[in-house]
């Protein structure tokens, strides 16, 4: 069943799951099922809306580049 979640990253917070030594990552801050993932990223100085799922066809239309959807950063 496609599960989706939409987050707030935090600022100075890694995009992903596993640990990194030294930098906070989402684990530290949300709890979800094993097979979801981040669709997409924000950079670790940056904070803002994100994407998690586990619908892999949602995630290949998001970020195939043949795709092309208007992304916008501030």
């Amino acid at each position: 069943m496609p599960r989706y979640f939409i987050i707030y990253k935090p600022f100075q917070v890694l995009s992903r799951f596993s640990a990194s030594e030294g930098k906070q990552t989402l684990k530290d801050f949300f709890t979800v099922p094993h097979d979801v993932y981040p669709a997409g990223r924000l950079d670790y100085d940056s904070e803002g809306l994100l994407l998690l799922t586990n619908d892999t066809n949602l995630n290949y239309q998001l970020l195939h580049p043949r795709f092309r959807y208007e992304r916008e950063y501030w």
